[in-house]
C-alpha cells in the first residue's frame, strides 16, 4: 500500500486521496499563519515498480500560477541527489506520473536545503578558517538561533559586504548560493576570495527565516510576516528576524548587500536594484552597472536581459530589504533571483536549476564584488 507523509523538515502537502496509484490527489498546503501556498515536499513509500500518477488539484490557487507553465518537479531516492519528473500544468491542476525505482521517494518543488545541513554549514564554516567566525543574533519566533558569519578580519579602510540569504524559506536555492559563496570565502587557496578579503568582511545571515523553513513554508515566517515586506518597521513580535539583522546593519555599517532569493515565474538568473528609490543615485548607478558587467563576464548563467521592471513592487517598495538597504546606506544594493524552472539560456534538463548550480553562481558572484570592492564608497 503507498503511503505518504510529510513528517520532516520543510515536509508539506495535503493528501485528498491515494488509495489508487494511478490517481494519487494532492493539494498544496498554505504557509502555517497566511494563505500564501506553492511550496510542497513529501515522501511516497512502497512505490518500487508502480506507476503513480499525481495531481496537485489546486496549482492553480498557488501564490504564482504562472510558475507552472515549463516547471518540473524535483525528486531523489536518497536526498542527496535530486532530478526532475516531467510535469504538466493542466486546467489549474500539476500533474506528473513517475515509476520509482526503489521502495521510497521524495518529491520537492525544489531541492530542499535542510536546517541540519544550515547547522552543518555553521560549525564546518567556523573550523574552516580562523578568519570566519559565527554570531547568535538572537532567537526566532519558534526559539530557533538567528546566526551570522562574519568572513575576514574587521580593519580600518575595509568594505562592509552584507550577503543575506532565504527571507522567503521555500526559495531554497538561496541558501545553497550562500554555501557556495561561503565556501568559496573560505577557501585559502580561492584567489579571487583571498583578494577580496584584503579588502573587505563579509557578513553573511545563510537563512534569514529558520522557522518557515523547517515549517515548509513558501514566504513566511512563524508569525505569517512575510520578512521581505517588514524592513521598514521590524518589530520583535512579528519579524524579529529583520528587527535582528537590521539592528546589526546599523551596528557595522553596509558598502554592499546582496539578497539571494529564488522566483517562480522567470527560467533567468537576474538581479533587481534600487533604481526605483527616490533616493537612487549616480554612485549606485555607475556601482550597478559595473557589478552586472563583470558578473556577466564571470558566468553563463547570469543574464541583464530577462528580470524585473523599475517600481514593479508599487507602495511596498521601501519595505523591501534591497530598497532599504540600498537607501539607507546609498550604497550597491541588490535582490538576487534564481529561477524554479530550467534557465532557458543554460537548460540542463535532467536536473534543472538545482542546488549545486546554486552553489556555482554563489562562488561565482565573488567575481563581480571584486571588480568593484575598490569603489564602493
Amino acid at each position: 500500500m503507498i503511503q505518504l507523509s510529510t513528517a520532516f523538515d520543510s515536509g508539506a502537502i495535503t493528501v485528498l486521496s491515494s488509495a489508487d496509484p494511478a490517481d494519487i490527489r494532492l493539494a498544496l498546503r498554505p504557509d502555517n499563519a497566511s494563505d500564501f501556498k506553492q511550496w510542497f515536499h513529501f515522501r511516497a513509500s512502497g512505490v518500487r515498480d508502480v506507476a503513480c500518477a499525481y495531481t496537485l488539484a489546486n496549482a492553480g490557487e498557488a501564490a504564482y500560477p504562472d510558475g507552472w507553465e515549463g516547471y518540473a518537479v524535483r525528486a531523489s531516492y536518497d536526498r542527496q541527489h535530486w532530478f526532475c519528473v516531467p510535469s504538466q500544468y493542466v486546467d489549474g491542476t500539476l500533474r506528473f506520473a513517475h515509476t520509482p525505482e526503489y521502495d521510497t521517494i521524495h518529491y520537492a518543488y525544489f531541492e530542499p536545503y535542510s536546517w541540519e545541513r544550515h547547522l552543518d554549514l555553521l560549525a564546518c564554516a567556523q573550523a574552516a578558517a580562523p578568519w570566519c567566525t559565527v554570531e547568535r543574533l538572537g532567537r526566532t519566533l519558534d526559539g530557533r538561533d538567528l546566526d551570522l558569519l562574519r568572513i575576514g578580519e574587521p580593519a580600518p579602510g575595509k568594505r562592509n559586504i552584507w550577503v543575506i540569504a532565504r527571507q522567503h524559506p521555500g526559495e531554497s536555492m538561496a541558501e545553497w548560493f550562500a554555501e557556495g559563496l561561503i565556501e568559496a570565502l573560505l577557501d585559502g587557496e580561492h584567489a579571487p576570495a583571498r583578494a577580496l578579503l584584503e579588502r573587505a568582511v563579509f557578513y553573511v545571515v545563510p537563512n534569514m527565516n529558520p522557522d518557515g523553513s523547517v515549517r515548509g513554508n513558501l514566504r513566511t515566517n512563524a508569525a505569517g510576516a512575510n520578512l521581505n515586506r517588514e524592513w521598514a518597521e521590524p518589530t520583535m513580535e512579528r519579524s524579529p528576524e529583520v528587527a535582528l539583522v537590521r539592528h546589526k546593519m546599523l551596528e557595522v555599517g553596509v558598502d554592499a548587500f546582496l539578497d539571494a532569493h529564488g522566483d517562480e515565474a522567470i527560467p533567468h538568473n537576474f538581479v533587481a536594484g534600487c533604481e526605483g528609490n527616490p533616493s537612487f543615485s549616480e554612485h549606485q548607478d555607475r556601482l550597478q552597472t559595473a557589478f552586472k558587467q563583470a558578473w556577466l563576464a564571470a558566468s553563463p548563467d547570469f543574464q541583464v536581459k530577462y528580470g524585473y521592471e523599475v517600481r514593479q513592487f508599487g507602495p511596498e517598495q521601501m519595505t523591501l530589504a534591497t530598497n532599504w538597504v540600498g537607501d539607507r546606506f546609498d550604497c550597491l544594493a541588490f535582490t538576487i533571483e534564481m529561477p524554479f524552472k530550467d534557465t532557458a539560456d543554460q537548460p540542463l534538463p535532467a536536473v534543472g536549476w538545482n542546488g549545486e548550480r546554486s552553489r556555482q553562481l554563489g562562488a561565482s558572484v565573488l567575481l563581480a564584488l571584486r571588480a568593484v570592492v575598490d569603489t564602493l564608497r
